[in-house]
């Protein structure tokens, strides 16, 4: 008979149990660390969502307090003091014409709250006609005169930052309306690597305490720096008892001017938004990602180039 000899072939090192467990290990690990941030991220598009609803109705509810509910309290307190003499005739008609003015002034006061919350830039995809609009409607309202120019190429905007750029410089020009006792208005916009918005009016400026911390009770001027820095950019509010105020505002242009088309990312797009227009290369959209995408290149520009403070020039 012949020889026998045992032996056993030890296998492979990814053959062996311990490297299978491994993998599996791993595998669990990367399905975890997905899921981890696919809820990081939901989670993150909620809190912007979140915080653009809050910013919106804490702009809503200045608005009110500081137009609509001091001109109904102030009606209010004129039929009181015409209800404490009702026989008084010419007392009681002097008390019925003032309140008649104080409900005209609420109207155009309501009136202006809500066409700064309903008229949106994106009816038309411009910035300059949703300008004009206001004008006009300053136009109508008062005796003032009004001019606008626009220089550079127009350029496609994002429509979240092209919206707060209008509501800002509505603010600015209903100010400029109701507060600067001028009688021009001018309004530049210029398109250029970045967009800046400069509206000007011949009045009798501002008052420096005000530039600076705002009136009490009242927040047009906190509402105007809260937009600018929203969206990453420079306000610069310049005041003068002889020639008026100046609102000056630079909007970087990563920020503002949409990435053309054919360059845009797919994935990004696919994610972002749901095209309404595909013709356009800022169409109406219903977003979902669009204010990450914009809040990260504000953050980055931040970095670089915005001053701590906004800045307020004061001139004698």
């Amino acid at each position: 008979m012949g020889a026998t000899t045992n032996f056993s072939i030890a296998p492979a090192w990814f053959h062996t149990l311990w490297f299978i467990v491994f993998c599996a290990a791993i595998v669990i690990v990367m399905i975890s660390g997905i899921q981890r941030l696919r809820v990081m991220q939901s989670g993150n598009m909620m809190n912007a969502r979140f915080d653009e609803r809050l910013a919106e109705r804490t702009r809503m509810a200045r608005e009110l307090h500081d137009t609509l509910l001091p001109t109904i309290q102030a009606c209010s307190l004129v039929a009181r003091n015409a209800l404490e003499n009702p026989d008084d005739a010419s007392r009681m008609r002097h008390a019925l014409e003032q309140l008649s003015g104080w409900l005209l002034q609420a109207a155009q006061e309501g009136r202006d709250a809500v066409n700064a919350l309903r008229t949106s830039t994106m009816e038309s995809n411009s910035l300059a006609a949703a300008l004009k609009r206001a004008l006009e409607d300053c136009r109508s309202d008062t005796s003032m005169e009004t001019a606008i120019s626009i220089t550079g190429e127009v350029r496609e905007m994002h429509p979240v930052v092209r919206d707060e750029i209008y509501r800002l410089g509505y603010e600015a020009i209903r100010n400029a309306r109701a507060h600067s006792a001028g009688s021009l208005i001018e309004v530049a916009l210029n398109y250029g690597n970045n967009l800046s918005l400069n509206i000007r009016d011949n009045g009798i400026g501002i008052a420096p305490a005000v530039v600076e911390t705002g009136r009490a009770g009242h927040y047009g001027l906190q509402g105007m720096r809260e937009r600018a820095d929203r969206i990453g950019a420079q306000l610069v509010i310049s005041t003068s008892a002889n020639t008026g105020t100046q609102v000056d505002l630079l909007v970087p242009g990563n920020v503002i001017f949409c990435v053309p088309c054919a360059t845009a990312p797919k994935l990004l797009l696919r994610e972002s938004a749901r095209v309404v227009n595909k013709q356009s290369c800022a169409p109406r959209i219903e977003s979902r990602c669009l204010n990450h995408r914009i809040l990260g290149t504000i953050r980055q520009f931040r970095l670089r180039h915005r001053p701590s403070t906004p800045i307020v020039q004061l001139s004698a």
